[in-house]
């Protein structure tokens, strides 16, 4: 692993051969054999990265990410995992009791486009294919390709 300038928690659990560039920021979760990490990349508590998958620079993957084996995830891609995020309640600051994130699933050997932001809550399919720039509102099928604000199957 060669990660300079990269936080790496003690309690993120790393798989065999995994390459992490500079700068990226992982904080409890887990992260697959042989998988490759950009810089800029966060991987936030308690969300999973299977297996010879690529997160390319500049994204999010945020608590309540599931990604599977073999997932390609562009530039820049973004995981939202609350559909009503607030910052303060009854004059205070909200904090991890306040809410449950969202889970959201990225089946084995999706790809996903630079630039994309993947809702919480849905599904991406096996093999399907998310769009640059693409807006993931709802599941997405197995071997589906996917464009658009909001995404939407492509024939």
């Amino acid at each position: 692993m060669d990660a300079p300038f990269s936080r790496i928690a003690p309690d993120v659990e790393l798989g065999r051969d995994v390459k992490i560039v500079g700068w990226a920021n992982l904080y409890g979760c887990a992260i697959g054999d042989e998988t490759r990490i950009g810089p800029f990349v966060e991987v936030q508590r308690g969300a999973r990265v299977g297996a010879r998958v690529k997160l390319s620079s500049h994204s999010f993957v945020c608590a309540g990410v599931t990604i599977e084996d073999e997932v390609f995830v562009g530039h820049g891609v973004m995981f939202i995992n609350d559909k009503r995020p607030i910052a303060a309640q009854d004059g205070r600051l909200t904090g991890d009791a306040d809410w449950t994130p969202l889970s959201t699933r990225v089946k084995k050997g999706a790809s996903i486009g630079s630039g994309a932001l993947i809702m919480g809550g849905v599904v991406i399919g096996a093999r399907a294919v998310v769009g640059a720039g693409a807006v993931v509102t709802r599941d997405v099928p197995d071997g589906a390709t996917v464009a658009g604000v909001p995404a939407r199957a492509l024939k």
